[in-house]
């Protein structure tokens, strides 16, 4: 299918949020990963999220240059032509953009897509996330207000994190205590005071709940996904709203536990990222394979290897089904498995 368009996404979210279930949003750096999830996606019958970060951004316009906006659109490129293929809706969001990244990735994304708008077409992105966590919260959300007209005008959506995930992702790294890993609903009321319910342009608010970036085991951190409930339950309260007045993601969610999750997308969690899960299950494919047929891939002593198992090509299918096991994986933890329409 095509890639969604602005109401569709929308209307996706919709759809998770009274359907109690939320979409998982693979980052992907490469044709074989992009393909990889678009293949989970349609084995789980599932619409999905698509999303590229600085660091892969950079890896998709190729490593030896600085042209992290150019290989999102390269990116965004790709996957609207091979997603016609797939019979699920996806849609492209941009991850993590810290402050010193929006000269060189978001603004001149947003520039791109205001361009295609101003042509009478889509914008390349559904949504972009602001990561203002690393600056103080009334800067965060100076940024944010800026930010969300101009996603408003072009009719995407902004995501940005009102706290800290712990951890790194892509060369964003933060350290703290562990008060930081958990928002505050004080925190949460600036924000809405900041960027309103909706009125001033649709968000999604990654609220972190001792969320971590990277790789640990299950109980290696203390996960509080009930602190959600208790800041939807504060917000609608204040203002006078419906329950779970607020669109939320799901950041650092590696080694989380099915109830956990759960929990999380009880209290208003629409959106999951994943990321670390998936680059094990593509790599992890592809060190079984050359390990087992080592032999085959080297060529050592005078032989010539063998050429069906070093083609690229051989060892990346596999990876790439690999990868999409775990994609389909994703889609029943959060509960959009079957669910696509398309």
């Amino acid at each position: 299918m095509p890639i969604a368009t602005p109401d569709q996404y929308a209307a996706l979210l919709e759809k998770a949020k009274t359907g109690g279930f939320a979409y998982p949003a693979f980052n992907v750096s490469s044709s074989q990963t992009l393909n990889a999830v678009l293949q989970g996606l349609t084995e789980a019958g599932s619409d999905g999220i698509i999303q590229v970060t600085t660091g892969g951004a950079d890896y998709f316009a190729g490593h030896t240059v600085k042209n992290r906006a150019g290989g999102a659109l390269a990116f965004a490129a790709f996957a609207r032509e091979v997603a016609k293929a797939y019979p699920v809706t996806v849609a492209l969001h941009t991850d993590h953009c810290p402050k010193g990244a929006l000269d060189d990735f978001l603004l001149p994304l947003l520039a791109a897509s205001e361009e295609a708008v101003k042509a009478g077409g889509e914008p390349i992105f559904q949504s972009h996330m602001w990561d203002g966590s690393a600056v103080p919260l009334t800067e965060n959300l100076e940024i944010a207000q800026d930010v969300i007209k101009r996603t408003k005008a072009i009719n995407a959506i902004l995501e940005v994190e009102i706290g800290v995930v712990g951890g790194e992702e892509d060369g964003v790294q933060h350290e703290g205590s562990n008060d930081a890993l958990y928002t505050t609903l004080g925190d949460v009321e600036q924000a809405v005071e900041a960027l309103g319910l909706g009125e001033q342009g649709r968000y999604i608010a990654a609220l972190t709940f001792g969320n971590v970036h990277g790789v640990y085991k299950p109980g290696g951190v203390k996960l509080r996904p009930e602190l959600l409930g208790e800041i939807q339950a504060g917000i609608a309260q204040k203002y006078g709203t419906g329950e779970k007045p607020l669109d939320l993601v799901f950041h650092g969610g590696s080694g989380s536990t099915d109830a956990e999750i759960a929990t999380a997308v009880a209290n208003g969690v629409i959106k999951m990222n994943i990321d670390t899960d998936t680059q094990y299950a593509f790599s992890r494919s592809v060190a079984d394979t050359v390990l087992k047929n080592y032999d085959g891939f080297i060529k050592a002593d005078g032989e010539v290897g063998n050429k069906k198992l070093y083609d690229p090509r051989a060892w990346g299918k596999k990876a790439e089904t690999a990868m999409a096991a775990r994609v389909l994986e994703a889609t029943q933890q959060l509960g959009s498995f079957g669910k696509s329409e398309s």
